[in-house]
């Protein structure tokens, strides 16, 4: 059963300066492993940095879908989430269940899975994640 459905897409030139960024305003949003990932290919570093904040939205929508009596902050989702890269090179969202829980009521991570898929074009980055209960 699908419990939350989040869908964003962002302009990758807002994230033109982000590698500029200091680690401690990246660390608001990102995870330092998502930043190192980011910044490992400069040329590459946009529509990185692009393609994890809008799973991050599109993780919070999802969220905020499944729970729509309970109000998260952003910055909270953005700190118990990671989007990682499988060894085959496929997105996999990691989420820290346990923290996210505290700000909620009557919500269990019982046998909850997370989709996600990005895509991305030279201008735009788009990412959708289903939250699904088995």
């Amino acid at each position: 059963m699908i419990l939350g459905l989040g869908i964003d897409s962002v302009e990758i030139k807002r994230f033109v300066d982000w590698a500029n960024y200091t680690k401690e305003s990246l660390k608001k949003t990102l995870t330092q492993q998502e930043i190192d990932y980011c910044l490992e290919i400069p040329i590459k570093a946009p529509e990185r940095f692009a393609s994890k904040f809008a799973a991050k939205e599109a993780f919070f929508k999802a969220f905020s879908q499944m729970t729509p009596e309970n109000n998260v902050p952003f910055l909270t989702i953005c700190q118990n989430t990671s989007i990682i890269q499988t060894q085959h090179g496929r997105p996999k969202l990691l989420i820290n269940w346990e923290n996210i829980l505290n700000f909620t009521k009557n919500i269990q991570n019982e046998n909850i899975i997370s989709h996600i898929t990005i895509t991305h074009t030279k201008n735009t980055a788009t990412v959708l994640v289903i939250l699904e209960k088995l």
